[in-house]
């Protein structure tokens, strides 16, 4: 009874003849114990060897699967346990002849149950082959991983800058067929805020929401990827009309400008789009995205959240743009920039009490650059921080030389007020100027209170504190304006000039004037009205109650040395009488 289960074991390993029987033993238990599953067939594609890992890796059984055993059998088998999926006579006629040419066969196999598996064939003498199978599941997961990692934003999970022009290179050649595409490039307005009001993590946690909001506005095939920052683009496929960008463009505004809940904050959001179409625009994937880009920098000079086609014109614009760019930043180091000073006048008494602070830029070849050409163009490139601090310093070394009476008011943006050394930046223009704290007053808008942070609210409590006073500018544009005197105590709130320019126009705009004029009398508050032109404006101001009013009608704005004149003048005719 012992024979024969001595030879069956004997059949199942490898002989050598110079091999002892303990040697043969030890080989046996070296290749069973692999982990890799190993075979060898005669040129008869007859088992001469399987170790216990390949019946293993596959759940075999060995009754079937054991030497002597044809390959085509035990395919057959493996068809039976549905991890086999081929023509079992097809793919044993290829391996024997490709084996009888002298060829290595390797590839990886990827089986039903979601494993993966590296096979070899490998030629050996005498006709036949050593197989090998190893399970490299987890290798083939772990480059999967590295090959979507390298092709998807790490952050968001969509398509990186890499996989979309993939994408855009393989849906060009559609176009190339007749079909029409459109690339949209987009960018969120005034995302830099959010990140210096709230930190980077809440950033981040905005830009995956607005991620999703992008996907639920798109079709499955259509293409949404981050191309970095709070930039996004969109390949819009199979389109029948360049209207469809349109379309796409609205509803995702739509979208994205509803309130986002960020851990405990409400952030509101808007984003500008720009696009171009193929084949009417470009044909090449490169052109097309710089095409969309030029068009969305269109959008953003034409005042953020909204959408533009490219044209044409816009490379020369474009052109002009950078080189704007370029000598602004040349600007604060050349003294290029200067500031110019509009009265604030009491309508009671008719007397100036104050002057606002405006930017000139006196460009040496362009001459005089309007604010509302290079202003934007700071704000996107982060020069409106550094270009702020020299206004308010500039601002304050003039003004300290002003009659005590006689304010200075300095408009602050929102990446100002969002930067954490604001307060650190006025206590330095005030000590090194020696300008009292109380002859200063801090304009910002209603935008700057979008977020209606803590942390901007706590900034705008430590400048009161130092004695600093805060104005609440273009008042009644914003979202929310009753809200915000609520957060804070500010001292004055300046009327959009839009008001007051429709003071003529009917009953509505008057009972507007008159009630925010009623509503900061009420709360202790001054109030000012921008932008007056005509007496008729004037004396409507005067009859309702309002406190203080700037415009033409007035002065215009004017340089420093023009102020001090002024000044100069109201000595000398003190001095007179």
């Amino acid at each position: 009874m012992d024979q024969p289960k001595q030879h069956q074991s004997r059949a199942d390993i490898l002989t050598f003849p110079h091999m002892t029987r303990k040697d043969e033993q030890l080989l046996q238990t070296v290749l069973n114990n692999m982990s890799q599953g190993v075979l060898m067939f005669d040129s008869e594609t007859r088992l001469t060897f399987c170790n216990q890992r390949y019946l293993e890796l596959y759940g075999l059984s060995s009754e079937i699967v054991k030497p002597g055993c044809h390959l085509r059998d035990l395919l057959r088998h493996r068809i039976e346990l549905g991890n086999f999926s081929g023509d079992a006579d097809e793919y044993v006629a290829r391996l024997k002849s490709g084996i009888a040419e002298g060829k290595t066969f390797n590839n990886v196999v990827n089986l039903p149950d979601g494993r993966a598996f590296s096979v070899v064939n490998k030629p050996i003498a005498g006709g036949g082959w050593l197989a090998t199978h190893e399970d490299v599941t987890e290798r083939q997961r772990s480059e999967d991983r590295i090959a979507h990692m390298a092709r998807h934003d790490a952050l968001t999970d969509l398509p990186n800058r890499m996989l979309l022009l993939e994408q855009l290179n393989h849906e060009i050649k559609r176009v190339k067929r007749g079909e029409c595409l459109a690339v949209l490039c987009l960018d969120l307005d005034q995302f830099k805020s959010v990140n210096d009001a709230l930190g980077h993590h809440i950033g981040d946690e905005l830009l995956k929401l607005v991620g999703e909001r992008l996907r639920g506005c798109t079709r499955e095939l259509d293409v949404v990827a981050r191309m970095g920052g709070d930039e996004f683009a969109i390949i819009m496929t199979q389109m029948e009309q360049a209207a469809d960008a349109a379309t796409l463009s609205k509803r995702i505004r739509d979208s994205v400008i509803k309130p986002y809940q960020v851990e405990g904050h409400q952030i509101v959001t808007d984003i500008s789009i720009g696009i171009s179409v193929a084949p009417m625009d470009a044909v090449e994937s490169d052109e097309l995205l710089r095409n969309a880009d030029m068009a969305l920098y269109d959008a953003k000079a034409d005042g953020r959240g909204t959408f533009r086609f490219f044209e044409p014109e816009m490379n020369t614009r474009m052109k002009v743009r950078r080189e704007l760019e370029m000598d602004l930043r040349k600007a604060l180091a050349t003294e290029q920039f200067e500031l110019y000073y509009q009265p604030l006048v009491v309508l009671e008494t008719n007397e100036v009490n104050g002057f606002e602070a405006l930017l000139r830029w006196n460009h040496p070849a362009r001459g005089m650059v309007s604010p509302a050409d290079f202003i934007p163009i700071a704000e996107e490139t982060g020069l409106i921080v550094p270009l702020g601090e020299w206004v308010l310093k500039a601002a304050c070394n003039e003004a300290v030389h002003w009659p005590e009476h006689i304010k200075v008011a300095v408009n602050l943006s929102p990446a100002q007020l969002n930067c954490r050394n604001l307060v650190s930046m006025v206590t330095s223009a005030l000590n090194e100027t020696g300008m009292p704290p109380h002859k200063l007053q801090l304009e910002i808008t209603e935008t700057v209170l979008l977020q209606n942070t803590f942390t901007t609210l706590a900034t705008l409590h430590q400048l009161r504190k130092m004695g600093v006073q805060i104005a609440l500018d273009d008042f009644g544009t914003g979202y929310s304006s009753l809200s915000y005197l609520r957060s804070f105590p500010f001292d004055k709130i300046k009327i959009d000039r839009s008001f007051i320019q429709d003071l003529s126009n009917g009953a509505e705009p008057l009972a507007i004037v008159n009630a925010v004029a009623g509503l900061a009398k009420c709360l202790n508050m001054t109030s000012t009205a921008e932008g007056v032109e005509t007496q008729q404006q004037m004396d409507v101001l005067q009859a309702i109650g309002c406190t203080e009013m700037q415009g033409y009608l007035f002065s215009h704005a004017r340089p420093a040395n023009e102020i001090r004149q002024f000044f100069q003048r109201k000595i000398d005719k003190a001095g007179a009488a």
